[in-house]
């Protein structure tokens, strides 16, 4: 009887350590996993924050590239701007120039030597062949005359200094015989009018017709 009893107070206290050890040994088992997903956990989180603020950084640094550009975009633009004022101010300036150069040119005539090419400014004005002679007085005396006072040549008139000298063509063409002789012809270089002498300019703008 005894032996029996004892031996049921083995067998549970058997059965009381085995449970212990089985419990025991689960509860480490999930503390172990417990502890290892917390961990994962931690880890993902980590990754998405770092994730998170690289993505921040990138847009970020996206966005001031773009002010950046935004504000080079804007000089190059302003600079283009005042190179195209500072463009329009000069030829503005030149076009006020070349309008000057125009308004003399319409204001005074022109004393220039013989050209062919000239006699095509009888079409809007009038054209006078000056014969002269270096060796000539009078002829001198005029040719000073219209030198000294270019801006009082006539508007639309046109002089050409023609050296009698060396030209026994036109000489003939136009029945010159003397020196200081004056020829007013058309663009074609037919003859107008034909007289001799004067020593001013008024003197020939009195002539032409």
């Amino acid at each position: 009887m005894q032996k029996t009893v004892l031996g049921f107070v083995v067998a549970g206290v058997v059965l009381v350590g085995g449970w212990y050890a089985l419990s025991m040994g689960g509860s480490n088992e999930a503390n172990m996993t417990a502890e290892k997903a917390a961990m994962e956990k931690a880890a993902m989180e980590e990754k998405a924050m770092m994730e998170q603020k690289a993505m921040e950084e990138k847009a970020m640094m996206e966005k001031d590239a773009m002010n950046k550009g935004g504000e080079m975009m804007k000089d190059d633009a302003m600079m283009k701007d005042d190179t195209m004022m500072k463009d329009e101010a000069m030829m503005k300036k030149e076009d006020q120039a070349m309008s000057g150069d125009d308004a003399m040119m319409k204001k005074t005539g022109v004393y220039a030597p013989y050209e062919a090419g000239k006699l095509a400014m009888a079409n809007t004005g009038d054209v006078v062949l000056f014969f002269k002679a270096s060796w000539c007085p009078s002829c001198r005396a005029l040719d000073s005359n219209i030198k000294a006072n270019l801006d009082a040549i006539p508007a639309g008139l046109t002089i050409l200094e023609v050296d009698y000298d060396n030209s026994a063509a036109m000489k003939q063409q136009y029945g010159v015989t003397t020196q200081h002789t004056l020829v007013q012809v058309d663009a074609s270089g037919k003859l107008i009018k034909k007289w001799s002498g004067g020593s001013t300019i008024a003197s020939i703008a009195a002539q032409v017709q």
